[in-house]
């Protein structure tokens, strides 16, 4: 797959004081972008807990470029920056867009993998490999060993 983009909508409740979409609500929507290409792959939340594993995340940032406002046309990509050969460990960029073309923020998050029932890190099982394979990969997508 090459590209994954996932279109959003700017509701009343997601603005601040200022009539722009409050920070946290960049957070939300990558969490919505992930969890809907990872559903329409046949990761869905009944195969995770089937399982008995999750995604979780260490660090998730957000670059604030143009304020997206009521009634903007946006979308959010998404493409692996870096992953562990066994997807246990990895790093996912999403870019939200103005009307297409105009790049409001991007979010990036390190992520990893936890063995529901054991609450420890884990190796994730083969139809998770299968999903992050098919993650649109960045330009300087890279292999890790951490």
């Amino acid at each position: 797959m090459n590209t994954y983009t996932r279109l959003l909508e700017v509701r009343w409740a997601d603005l601040d004081p200022n009539f722009h979409v409050r920070h946290s609500v960049y957070y939300d929507w990558g969490a919505f972008c992930r969890m809907s290409f990872f559903t329409e792959q046949g990761l869905s939340v009944a195969v995770l807990q089937e399982h008995n594993f999750g995604p979780i995340l260490f660090r998730e940032e957000c670059q604030f470029r143009k304020e997206i406002k009521f009634g903007d046309s946006i979308s959010m990509d998404m493409k692996l920056l870096k992953a562990r050969s066994d997807y246990a460990r990895w790093s996912i960029q999403h870019q939200i867009y103005i009307n297409n073309n105009i790049v409001a923020a991007i979010l990036t998050v390190d992520g990893a993998f936890i063995d529901t029932s054991l609450r420890k890190l884990t190796i994730p099982p083969p139809v998770a490999f299968t999903v992050f394979s098919e993650i649109p990969l960045s330009d300087s997508f890279e292999w890790t060993n951490k």
